[in-house]
């Protein structure tokens, strides 16, 4: 049994041309398969990491961040998303360990292909038009198969998914 967003009401199609009827919704069934899907992308990182390091792969960069409990350096791999020359990053599965961490240190560094880190303040996104930009702009902009995948989950990812603009702590050199 699904659960409505509690968002869902007025503008349930959230300005993305849908009809009112189309309440965004938490999914059990998208819920365990982006589980998945990130177990199976987490075991595969020490494979993929030399290629999106090397020559870059999409819009892969890595996030280096303090973890929550050990202050140990977490490094992960994430789709940078660029929507009107502002960063962001997210998760469509609500949080998990990596936002955790991030909304615990507050800032992290972000390493993109033969570039300098970069340090950075994330920023959650509220609900509303931004975000929903963002998360319409995951299909687009991740690669096979994420950007699939986020479409057909897209309803579930409307409701419980967590994003962040990224703004960089000091201008890049």
């Amino acid at each position: 049994m699904s659960r409505w967003c509690a968002t869902a009401g007025a503008d349930a199609s959230w300005g993305l041309g849908l009809p009112a009827a189309y309440a965004w919704e938490v999914s059990p069934f998208w819920s365990r398969t982006l589980r998945l899907f990130y177990r199976v992308i987490t075991r595969l990182q020490p494979l993929v990491r030399p290629l999106a390091q090397g020559i870059g792969l999409g819009n892969v960069v890595e996030l280096v961040v303090a973890g929550r409990r050990t202050g140990r350096p977490r490094v992960v791999l994430l789709g940078l998303l660029r929507v009107d020359q502002r960063w962001y990053l997210g998760h469509p599965n609500g949080p998990v360990n990596w936002t955790r961490n991030l909304d615990a240190a507050g800032s992290a560094s972000l390493v993109l292909v033969h570039q300098p880190p970069i340090e950075i303040r994330p920023e959650l996104l509220p609900d509303g038009e931004e975000r929903r930009r963002v998360i319409a702009a995951t299909w687009h902009q991740h690669i096979f198969p994420g950007n699939v995948i986020y479409w057909l989950a897209r309803r579930h990812i409307f409701a419980v998914g967590r994003y962040y603009r990224i703004e960089p702590l000091r201008p890049p050199a």
